[in-house]
Parts: structure tokens; sequence; C-alpha cells
């Protein structure tokens, strides 16, 4: 028996969003995989993620490309796809990690701010999977969407009104796309990952309240860390997930378990 492999070699994959975080480990991951990683980030942060391409080609031989990418300016993502068949000829991966959040209760939540979080999270994840869809029902050999969604896609939390909205928007359209898209052997599914420690959230977890709360719920007694998320990833953008579609992989230490 042949059992399907978890590499990835050959394949061309966009991550967005690579400076830091899980972006940036998904990414080093599928070039240690194999793939050739298209690296984006905010033109202000551009940099960041080039520090991210150069290790993947000096730790793992991985061909890189480092392009802007501004969720909220629609543009940028056709640009993005355009770039990126010139140079590597077709897209094969799609992992949709960039993203925002703006903390609020719900009845402060301001209007720019539902905006600006609906627009990064769920709009232009929208587009950004479109317009990389439509070159892969061209090319004709199918490929893999992988959408960084949230636990708080499956559940509420304080302070979350917009991200809980963006991220339960994130796992529908996934397995609306699932259904549209499979005729073309196009596989869309989602991870739903806790609360990540990670450079970014850390002055978020200086709050010993809010770190307590979060710990309480997770069963497994722990903040994640961007390696526990990113062998979901390399698992969905690869052969061995070949008939899981419209899945929503909850890497949550058990928060959404009771």
């Amino acid at each position: 028996m042949n059992f399907p492999s978890l590499r990835v070699d050959g394949k061309i994959a966009i991550v967005t969003g690579t400076g830091s975080g899980l972006g940036q480990a998904s990414a080093l991951a599928l070039a240690q995989a194999g793939a050739s990683v298209v690296m984006t980030e905010l033109p202000q942060k551009l940099a960041a993620a080039e520090v991210t391409a150069r290790q993947a080609a000096a730790d793992y031989g991985a061909k890189t490309l480092v392009l802007p990418l501004d969720l909220l300016q629609l543009d940028t993502i056709g640009a993005l796809v355009d770039q990126t068949v010139a140079h590597f000829g077709r897209v094969d991966i799609l992992v949709n990690n960039a993203g925002i959040n703006i903390q609020q209760m719900a009845l402060d939540v301001t209007e720019d701010a539902w905006d600006k979080v609906l627009d990064v999270n769920l709009k232009g994840l929208f587009f950004t999977s479109q317009a990389v869809a439509r070159v892969m029902v061209r090319q004709g050999t199918g490929g893999k969407i992988v959408n960084i969604a949230s636990q708080m896609g499956v559940v509420g939390y304080i302070k979350r009104a917009a991200y809980c909205s963006s991220k339960a928007g994130v796992v529908n359209l996934s397995r609306v796309l699932a259904f549209e898209w499979a005729e073309y052997g196009i596989r869309v599914n989602c991870i739903g990952p806790t609360f990540v420690e990670t450079p970014l959230t850390a002055p978020m977890f200086e709050d010993k309240a809010f770190r307590d709360d979060v710990l309480h719920r997770i069963p497994l007694g722990r903040l994640g860390k961007p390696e526990d998320v990113v062998g979901a990833v390399v698992y969905l953008a690869s052969p061995a997930s070949d008939m899981v579609t419209g899945h929503t992989l909850l890497v949550d230490g058990g928060w959404t378990a009771v």
C-alpha cells in the first residue's frame, strides 16, 4: 500500500502575513516540506517577510518570492497573484493567514473598527481565495486552500464581536467554497487555533487576569505556539488530506471540547 505523503515537493505556495507568528511558521514549514513559497506582508512590514524568506532559503533550500499585500487594497491581491504566476508559472497552495483584531466591548464597537476587521479577515480572504482559485481552475490540476480561522469562529469571547463574526464567516465561507470548487479538485479547509503566543500577542498576556482566564479554558493547560499549528497547515496542504474539504480543524488544546 502506498500511503499519502505530507511532502509538497515542487508545489508553489502563497502564504499571507509571513513577517511573524503563524504566517512565518507556516511559510517555513511548507518550505521544509518541499514547497516554493511566496511570502507576503504589508508594504511597511515587507522587511520582516524578507527575513523569513532568507531563513527558508538558508535552512531548507527553498525558492522564495516576497511580495507586498494589503487586504484593505483589493488591487494588491490581483497584483500578488499575477506576479506569482509570472515568476513561478502556477499556484498550488494558498494559506490565508493574514488577519487583525481590534479589541472592543460590543457596546463600544465603532463602524470603522467593525469594517476594518471584516474587510481584512473575511472580505480580503475571500477575494484572495477567488483570485487564486481562478488560476487553479485554469491549471486544471486542483489545489489546496487553507484558511487560518480561529476557535473564535465556533465560540464567543469578550471584546471580540467583530473578530468572532469575521472568523465564523471564514468557517462557513470555507464550506461554501469547498462545495463549489470540489468539481475542480480544489480543497478548501480551515484551521481554528486557540490563543497562540507570539511576539504580537505577548503584550495581551501581560494582563494576568486575562491570561489566567484563557488558561483555565484550555484543558491542556497552556497557550498555543506557532509550531503547534503548522502541522495542521502542512497536512491540509499535502496529499495526505486529499479526501478532506470543507472541514475546520481545531487546534485549541481542548477549549471547544467542553
